[in-house]
């Protein structure tokens, strides 16, 4: 997905910033080196002679040779330099330094975009996404099968809450395998604590290192930041707005924790049926049983994501409780 307008926006304004500091760094450069050695004052204006020199020769239609300019200009330089490291400078001292020697802090090579603009990019779209602490222990590579038991069963169908996980582990797996090449929804239930949060973590974390724009919110906080949005409408809450029906990815979290109201249930069913037309993913986890969503949400609400989402139970021990007191399973 191409960043948001506000989110280019604000990458591009980071690289003007850089520029003006460039700039303003050199020029305290000059200043110093200049009073320090007044030589250098006069090579500068004798290499901007010579070039003005060439150019009005060219416009009047006289030859001259470019290669004695060329060799006079390189005296010239040598003599710079050579003045600079004899005073305690750098050669390159009076060159402009930046934080990107590759693009010039513009954020491009050509037509396209340096290797430290992609780098902003995923900078940028972890610190929207509200999870870029969580991330670093909460990934694919710490989630663990040691806290699923192999003896607790859904009785439903049969499967341990070990094969349960596994199940979920792996279509979590393959949402983001296939996120760029098919549409997809995920719709995490089961207890408190088996492991929802972790795994839609797993699936953001990996979508991010791929500069895609992830929203993480808890339902509390999206639903306060909607209030906000219909009851205070400006500019900063129409592009909240914006993105949070337009971003690749929205993970909904403990759906069912917030005061559910009319205000909020028409609201969640506008962000799903949205979404859903935008083709934009969204992850939803909750413990409510999905006969308690459906009555806290509306049929015709359950009924879009069921037919739109792929539905994952989750099935076992709390494992925060495990972590505490048992260790282990």
């Amino acid at each position: 997905m191409a960043l948001q307008n506000f989110q280019y926006d604000t990458i591009m304004r980071e690289y003007s910033r850089r520029q003006s500091q460039s700039r303003r760094e050199l020029e305290e450069r000059r200043r110093e080196a200049f009073h320090k050695i007044p030589r250098l004052a006069e090579i500068d204006e004798e290499v901007a002679s010579l070039s003005a020199g060439r150019a009005r020769s060219l416009l009047l239609g006289k030859g001259g040779s470019l290669d004695e300019l060329k060799e006079e200009i390189a005296r010239l330089s040598f003599e710079r330099r050579s003045l600079l490291e004899q005073n305690g400078f750098s050669a390159d001292y009076l060159e402009p330094h930046y934080f990107c020697p590759l693009c010039q802090d513009t954020g491009y090579i050509g037509s396209r975009k340096c290797s430290c603009f992609k780098k902003a990019e995923i900078e940028l779209l972890y610190t929207q996404s509200n999870l870029s602490e969580v991330l670093e222990k909460e990934n694919f590579e710490h989630f663990s099968f040691d806290w699923y038991s192999d003896t607790i069963k859904n009785e439903a169908t049969g499967q341990s809450a070990l094969e349960t996980a596994r199940h979920a582990y792996n279509a979590a797996r393959d949402f983001v395998r296939n996120f760029d090449s098919s549409f997809q929804n995920l719709f995490l239930y089961g207890s408190t604590g088996v492991g929802k949060t972790f795994l839609s973590h797993c699936i953001a974390r990996e979508l991010l290192k791929t500069s895609h724009c992830v929203l993480y919110f808890s339902a509390y906080d999206l639903f306060e930041r909607m209030a906000e949005t219909a009851f205070a409408r400006n500019e900063k809450n129409k592009a909240d707005e914006d993105l949070i029906y337009d971003c690749d990815l929205l993970i909904i979290d403990d759906l069912g924790t917030e005061l559910t109201n009319s205000f909020v249930s028409s609201e969640l069913f506008f962000c799903i049926n949205e979404r859903i037309a935008r083709r934009k993913s969204t992850v939803i986890s909750t413990n409510l049983s999905l006969e308690d969503f459906s009555a806290a949400y509306s049929e015709r609400t359950f009924s879009r994501i069921a037919s739109n989402y792929q539905m994952l139970k989750l099935i076992g021990k709390d494992i925060r409780i495990q972590k505490l007191f048992l260790g282990g399973k």
